[in-house]
């Protein structure tokens, strides 16, 4: 069993905030200490600001946490440049260590798509995209999932993944959250493991 410090589950929301019928809000219900972002205007999509919001709200914690991000929108592209803007060999055993992506919007509306990573977020991802989305078309999500080095999950004709859309309590959110803790807890393990243990376990 692990028995080290929880991992903490940071959500970051798009455009407007998620409400209270949003799964984001159903979901930061779901877990003990989880984070949230909070923007000064939830109605200004400015990629610095809420990129630097982001790390504000990580740098409020001990610099020991270690955190699974949930973002939706255009939060995940905040997340995206937030993540962008770390220095090299940051990863170790702290800060966000991997992250859900949901029905994200298309940086080209916003002319954001050059202040993008393109050669992945240098953490573990799951990008979750639908095929009748108003803010990304699926063809530009399974692109930019490449682009990130996420698997892509495809949520079928579900709209935006928001609570216009129906998506208040939303288990899958919450299952693949549990596998990204569950992963990082296992690596965990494993690194701090004596080699004898290693070797028996092989």
């Amino acid at each position: 069993m692990y028995a080290g410090q929880p991992i903490r589950v940071l959500i970051v929301p798009g455009l407007r905030d998620s409400g209270e019928d949003h799964w984001q809000t159903w979901l930061q219900r779901q877990y003990a200490g989880a984070a949230r972002v909070q923007q000064d205007d939830w109605t200004r999509p400015d990629l610095q600001a809420w990129s630097r919001r982001i790390a504000q709200t990580v740098q409020r914690h001990p610099a020991s946490t270690a955190w699974v991000a949930v973002a939706h929108s255009f939060g995940c592209l905040a997340l995206a440049h937030y993540l962008r803007s770390l220095p090299e060999g940051r990863r170790g055993d702290f800060g966000v260590q991997s992250a859900l992506l949901v029905a994200p919007a298309d940086p080209e509306k916003f002319g954001v798509a050059a202040e993008l990573p393109r050669n992945g977020l240098g953490i573990p991802a799951t990008l979750v995209g639908s095929e009748n989305d108003p803010w990304m078309p699926l063809e530009r999500a399974q692109s930019w999932a490449r682009d990130w080095s996420a698997r892509f999950i495809n949520q079928g004709p579900a709209g935006h993944i928001n609570a216009e859309s129906g998506h208040g309590p939303w288990p899958l959110a919450r299952w693949l959250v549990d596998q990204m803790i569950r992963d990082r807890q296992r690596q965990r393990r494993l690194q701090r493991a004596h080699p004898l243990e290693l070797n028996y376990a092989i």
